[in-house]
């Protein structure tokens, strides 16, 4: 057996509150709409990944998900740009990521992020 794909699954009352942080601001793609469920994602090849975590590194807390993209100061200031209170960084860290955590429009600790 080879997993496939791994999908992060947040409830919400609200669904369509997603569509602007993580479609407009972030910029990706709807894949699918049900109503009742609404999935983003990228048109590319990604890793199957799942961590487990008894901290976020440099004493965060641990964020839900984590979010790599090519340009972490770009991300930074659409993020910013859009409204959107930044929790920690951007910073250097020692094990060679930049990146900075931001809580989405659900609460959800985001951790974008770039290797350096």
């Amino acid at each position: 057996m080879i997993v496939k794909r791994i999908v992060t699954n947040f409830y919400s009352n609200n669904i369509s509150e997603a569509k602007y942080f993580y479609e407009e601001v972030l910029g990706l793609e709807l894949l699918m709409d049900l109503g009742w469920i609404a999935t983003y994602g990228a048109d590319q090849e990604m890793r199957v990944q799942i961590s487990f975590a008894s901290q976020g590194g440099s004493e965060t807390p641990v964020p839900d998900i984590s979010i790599e993209v090519d340009d972490v100061e770009a991300a930074y200031e659409r993020i910013k740009n859009a409204g959107f209170q930044i929790e920690y960084g951007p910073v250097n860290e020692p094990w060679g990521v930049r990146r900075f955590f931001v809580r989405d429009p659900f609460g959800k600790l985001v951790n974008i992020l770039a290797h350096l």
